[in-house]
């Protein structure tokens, strides 16, 4: 039997729930898709499932996460596992290839040190301004290979960066983070800010390339905004 890439069983697949992560505020499924005989577990999130957010009223947190989803893989930081938007058995929504981590690896220490995924991760978040990077969004598959989650509260206008990797505040970029901010800089003027026109508003697009600009011109990790809560509660 040929391989199917894992792309064409997410997308192209018959799309089978089988449970739910009850912890989520959000519709959030456990399922399968199918195609060709091949499965590949993932995590479906229809939008008929979502709660309205006073903060984020205007389009959907799969929108939203399939946004952070291409920022990712366009500017080649490969921290968001596989997500795309698709119909399933609850109406379009969010799919996205389920990660199964390394549970050796533990967590409440892992999330502070200095490991060179959690800081591109840092700086991934400072892009998309994520509002809710917990510890427990974080996804190692190995002790090289961190993958994150859960990008629904993000591209907000306003500055709302809420997470639990400030561990490089103020530090400042190293040339490979500077070429990543000048690539983001380039695309999102160009294809990426064309792709994102679906998913975000234009004013989102734009705070999005100002907060890239800002952060070329500054040369450094942010700060914590001082009036908006630091680190998501619950942390984890």
């Amino acid at each position: 039997m040929a391989t199917v890439d894992k792309l064409s069983i997410l997308r192209d697949g018959t799309l089978r729930v089988t449970g739910r992560l009850v912890d989520a505020s959000n519709a959030t499924l456990y399922a399968t898709s199918t195609f060709n005989d091949q499965e590949l577990i993932c995590i479906y999130k229809p939008i008929a499932g979502e709660r309205p957010l006073w903060d984020f009223s205007e389009g959907s947190l799969a929108h939203r996460e399939y946004a952070a989803y291409l920022v990712s893989d366009q500017l080649g930081f490969n921290l968001v596992p596989l997500t795309i938007l698709r119909d399933g058995p609850y109406g379009e929504g969010m799919a996205q290839e389920w990660i199964t981590i390394d549970e050796s690896i533990d967590l409440s220490t892992f999330f502070s040190t200095d490991h060179p995924s959690l800081r591109s991760m840092a700086l991934f978040d400072a892009i998309i301004n994520n509002t809710d990077r917990k510890i427990g969004h974080l996804l190692p598959l190995t002790n090289e290979i961190v993958y994150g989650c859960d990008h629904g509260v993000t591209f907000h206008v306003e500055d709302k960066l809420r997470t639990v990797l400030w561990q490089w505040a103020e530090k400042p970029f190293n040339e490979q983070e500077l070429a990543i901010l000048q690539k983001a800089q380039d695309l999102l003027a160009g294809d990426l800010g064309t792709l994102l026109e679906s998913l975000l508003t234009q004013a989102e697009i734009s705070a999005t390339q100002q907060r890239v600009s800002r952060l070329l011109s500054e040369g450094t990790f942010p700060l914590p905004n001082p009036n908006w809560p630091a680190v998501p509660w619950p942390a984890f």
